[in-house]
């Protein structure tokens, strides 16, 4: 990765790179689940003098959505310039109400690839996953959290569940340009594909964009993936990460599917001697990825890696810490849909003291509410759970090579 500042004046635009720029001088802030998350964002939303900009996959007609609606409306009636993207899929019947309330209020609301039951397109599974809050070009959040109370599970799931396991981050400093820079961009693309709009030249980044560092702050570099310059960026990211491990590689995904480099990769990190760890989904909610994910374990275990599957809720998590110098948080699984599909974003800190933070959080999660799954027990499977596991991969990894091109699964 490239390291340094900002770019040069002469230079009056900057480039979402391949290879990430990483900036200094940020405050992160960790985020852990909708309890302290929710309350951040609103009292930023209430606070906002010029613009808000939210990117979401999930924005759902419940008390947290219907609070976060209120505070986007009345930011849109005070004269803040309020921009909302939500996912067609991930959102789905409420969009449409949700884009006529903001929008009378003079918000201005896009509905990313709508979905209709008679077309079936390869393009509309490549969904805006992202979750992305901009503040005035000051402040931002990036994380796995959708716009819904995390404390309500599918049915007929126990009322005692704790809420659903996820994290955010809250920036400062120069990376919150990176971030402005990408919803912008973004915004400036689905205008063009509007019919009948002009959404200007391509937004750029000047020096005069850039918030200033702040003193002590933390190295940070945002991570992409899109279906253009950042197919890859980042996997590529954790690929350089645990390829330079030396002592612990620690993983929490929801939905851990992934190809074979990937899982090459860790194997030959756990063989070298470095623990790796891997906190993963242990309720199903989804049986398809969570029995192909089973298919998976069995060569993981005969490497040494550790797989723990959390069951006090529904993991959403999509984070990482290595060597607890470098950590990731943000909306990517590992899995063929985020990296190979979807658009994603994720926040990569280089910093002893986040990772420490992170780290804490995820071995309190593995230790308190998470169960082993050891080599011995798994390997006592029946044959029919053994059978559904390869069926369920096969289909996924079928799926991955027709709709993506995902040779590597």
């Amino acid at each position: 990765m490239t390291e340094g500042a900002l770019p040069a004046r002469r230079r009056p635009r900057f480039d979402i790179t391949t290879r990430p720029l990483i900036y200094g001088g940020n405050r992160v802030r960790l985020l852990e689940n909708g309890d302290e998350f929710f309350p951040r964002l609103l009292a930023a939303i209430n606070s906002a003098a010029r613009s808000v900009h939210l990117e979401t996959y999930i924005f759902a007609e419940d008390n947290i959505g219907l609070r976060v609606g209120d505070a986007l409306a009345a930011a849109a009636d005070r004269g803040v310039a309020v921009r909302v993207v939500v996912d067609g899929f991930g959102t789905g019947a409420y969009a449409d109400a949700l884009k006529v309330r903001l929008e009378s209020m003079g918000a201005q609301v896009v509905i990313f690839r709508r979905t209709r039951w008679w077309r079936l397109e390869r393009k509309l599974l490549r969904r805006m996953h992202r979750k992305l809050v901009l503040i005035d070009d000051q402040l931002a959040f990036v994380g796995g959290i959708n716009i819904v109370d995390d404390h309500h599970h599918p049915d007929p799931e126990p009322a005692q569940l704790g809420p659903r396991y996820d994290y955010a981050v809250m920036c400062e400093g120069p990376i919150v340009a990176s971030i402005a820079l990408a919803m912008k961009r973004l915004w400036w693309t689905l205008q063009l594909l509007q019919v009948g709009r002009r959404p200007g030249p391509l937004p750029g980044m000047t020096l005069e964009n850039v918030p200033p560092p702040i003193a002590k702050g933390v190295r940070a570099s945002l991570l992409l993936r899109d279906n253009l310059r950042n197919r890859r960026t980042i996997e590529a990211a954790y690929l350089d990460a645990i390829a330079t491990a030396r002592h612990e590689v620690l993983i929490a995904c929801a939905y851990f599917l992934p190809g074979r480099t990937f899982r090459k990769a860790l194997i030959e990190c756990a063989r070298r001697g470095v623990r790796v760890c891997l906190l993963v989904q242990g309720r199903i909610e989804y049986a398809l990825q969570h029995y192909a994910q089973e298919a998976l374990y069995a060569q993981l275990l005969d490497a040494g890696i550790e797989v723990h599957e959390y069951g006090a809720s529904y993991l959403h998590a999509k984070v990482a810490v290595v060597d607890q110098t470098w950590a990731t948080v943000g909306s990517s699984n590992i899995d063929p849909y985020s990296l190979l599909l979807a658009r994603e974003a994720n926040v990569a800190v280089f910093d002893g003291s986040f990772a420490g933070t992170l780290r804490a959080s995820l071995v309190r999660a593995i230790e308190q509410q998470s169960r082993r799954v050891l080599p011995q027990s798994f390997a006592g499977r029946g044959l029919l759970r053994r059978t559904g596991n390869w069926i369920a991969y096969g289909i996924v990894r079928f799926g991955a090579v027709a709709l993506a091109g995902g040779r590597d699964y």
